[in-house]
C-alpha cells in the first residue's frame, strides 16, 4: 500500500448553541428540513462531511438551559436533561445558517419535532465536538449508507461535484420507499445505486462486485449497527489499507 493520505482529525471546542428556527422546508418525500441561525452560531465549525451534532428535544413545554461547559466537565444544570440524537450538520457559511434535515419517520422524537417545527422556535445542539477530515480527490470512493447517512453522503456529493477534476465515485444507498431518491435527484450525474426495501444480502451483492483499486482509494459505510458491521467485513483483508475504510453505526435496531 503507498498511499499516505489518510484522513486527520481535528477538535474543536466544545460549545453548546441555542438557535432560533428561520425556515422550515419540505426538502424531499422523506426529508423534513431545519434552517437555523443566531448570534450563537458564531464560530461553529464542521470540516468533516460526516460531522455529528448533538441535538437537544425537551418535552413538549419543558424549557431547556443549554449546559455549560466549564474546566471541570459540562455542567448540565438542574432539571431534566432532554433527549438528543446526533444528526450531520449543513453548514452555509456565506449565509451564516445551520441546516438539518430530519428524516421522517414514525416515532421518533427527532423526526416528531422537526414535522411540528416552526419559525422561531428555538433548538439547542452541541458540537461537533471534532472531525474527520477526508480528501475529496481521492481517485476511487465508495460511499454506503441508509436513510440516516443520506444528508451526510449529500454534504459529500455536492463538495465532490465541484472539483476541476472527477474521481470514480460509487454509492450504494438502501431506502424504505423508492420516493426517497427524490433527496439526492439533483446529484444524479453521480453512480449511485439504490436498494428499495433494506435488503442487507441485496447491498452485500452490490458490494462483492466492487474492485477496490491498490491504492488512492476511500470506503465509508454507515448504516444500522450491527448491518454496518456485517458489511465491513468484505472489506476487513490485508489488500485494504484500514484506515482508508470509515464504518460507522449511526443507529441501532432496539
Amino acid at each position: 500500500m503507498t498511499s499516505t493520505r489518510y484522513p486527520q482529525r481535528v477538535r474543536n471546542d466544545l460549545r453548546f448553541r441555542e438557535l432560533t428556527v428561520l425556515r422550515v422546508e419540505r426538502v424531499a418525500a422523506g426529508f423534513q428540513r431545519i434552517v437555523l441561525g443566531g448570534d450563537a452560531l458564531e464560530g461553529f465549525s464542521s470540516r468533516g462531511f460526516d460531522d455529528h451534532s448533538k441535538v437537544f428535544f425537551p418535552e413538549p413545554g419543558a424549557t431547556f438551559v443549554p449546559p455549560v461547559v466549564t474546566d471541570e466537565g459540562i455542567n448540565w444544570g438542574e432539571g431534566v436533561r432532554p433527549q438528543a440524537r446526533d444528526y450531520t450538520p449543513l453548514y452555509d457559511e456565506a449565509r451564516h445558517e445551520l441546516v438539518f434535515d430530519f428524516f421522517v419517520h414514525d416515532g421518533g422524537v427527532a423526526s416528531n419535532w422537526a414535522l411540528q417545527a416552526k419559525v422561531g422556535d428555538k433548538l439547542t445542539i452541541g458540537g461537533p465536538r471534532g472531525s474527520l477530515v477526508v480528501a475529496e480527490d481521492y481517485a476511487w470512493q465508495l460511499y454506503v449508507c441508509d436513510e440516516s447517512g443520506m444528508p451526510a453522503l449529500r454534504r459529500r456529493l455536492e463538495a465532490i461535484a465541484k472539483l476541476p477534476v472527477r474521481p470514480e465515485i460509487h454509492a450504494v444507498v438502501t431506502i424504505g420507499d423508492a420516493s426517497y431518491k427524490d433527496y439526492l435527484a439533483h446529484l444524479s450525474e453521480f453512480n449511485i445505486s439504490w436498494v428499495v426495501g433494506h435488503s442487507e444480502q441485496a447491498v452485500a451483492d452490490r458490494l462483492a462486485a466492487f474492485n477496490v483499486p491498490t491504492e488512492d482509494y476511500f470506503i465509508w459505510l454507515t448504516g444500522e449497527g450491527k448491518v454496518v458491521k456485517s458489511l465491513s467485513r468484505q472489506f476487513e483483508n490485508d489488500e485494504i489499507d484500514q484506515q482508508l475504510v470509515r464504518a460507522s453505526a449511526y443507529w441501532h435496531a432496539k
